[in-house]
């Protein structure tokens, strides 16, 4: 399974920006401005024209330049629909933070996103997660603004974390004291990407140099002894 454009994307659309600056896909969109981040954005929703100056698309199909890398912000039940968009598309590598899967009881909504993800052969982290972060080329999908939650700097240690809450407040704290980031890492209901294939790809990482864990399961125990 490869993970690079997770970390190293240039092409990235964001489905569900609303001009609303609380709503989730707004704030991911903006730390993607603040933290100048290097490479192409492209907006979805299909209320509006442009936000912050920038062309908002109607839906995925609309983009006509390929998308390495796809974030999804909209409510659980409209998930589906945007995945099957960027199955069409081609795109190949997609994180989910919308909630309300299998962490609040509906375990079919989950089924059938896991059906679809597999069908489309797409890389997908999430559902209910905060996403990635990468300090060294600036992709960020967290949803938490950056007067909220400062990012740290470049360095060498590499954070997973399968609670966004945990990996939050261990961001927080790393900032605090400077310690430098390579790579954090939210996955939440790992749907499909889990811990062991997150974990193999940080090994094989050449700017992580330590590689922390925080996990509430393993979800194939085989699968992580042996990666």
């Amino acid at each position: 399974m490869d993970l690079e454009k997770f970390f190293k994307a240039n092409n990235i659309v964001i489905v569900g920006v609303s001009k609303d600056p609380k709503k989730v896909g707004h704030v991911i969109f903006r730390n993607l401005l603040d933290a100048n981040f290097r490479g192409n954005l492209f907006l979805v929703n299909p209320n509006a024209y442009e936000i912050l100056n920038r062309e908002a698309y109607k839906s995925v199909n609309a983009i006509r330049h390929e998308i390495e890398l796809a974030v999804i912000a909209v409510p659980a039940k409209k998930v589906l629909d945007v995945i099957k968009d960027c199955g069409k598309k081609g795109i190949k590598n997609i994180v989910v933070v919308s909630s309300g899967f299998k962490e609040i009881g509906n375990e079919k909504l989950e089924t059938q996103l896991k059906e679809l993800v597999t069908k489309f052969k797409i890389n997908m982290i999430g559902p209910n997660c905060l996403g990635v972060f990468d300090a060294y080329t600036k992709l960020d999908t967290l949803f938490l603004p950056r007067y909220r939650l400062k990012r740290p700097g470049p360095g060498g240690i590499s954070f997973v974390s399968q609670s966004g809450a945990i990996g939050s407040a261990i961001l927080d704290l790393a900032t605090t004291e400077n310690y430098g980031i390579s790579k954090f890492v939210s996955y939440g209901n790992a749907t499909t990407i889990d811990e062991s294939d997150i974990l193999e790809y940080l090994a094989h990482d050449k700017e992580t140099k330590v590689i922390c864990l925080y996990l509430e399961a393993v979800k194939d125990g085989k699968k992580f002894i042996e990666t």
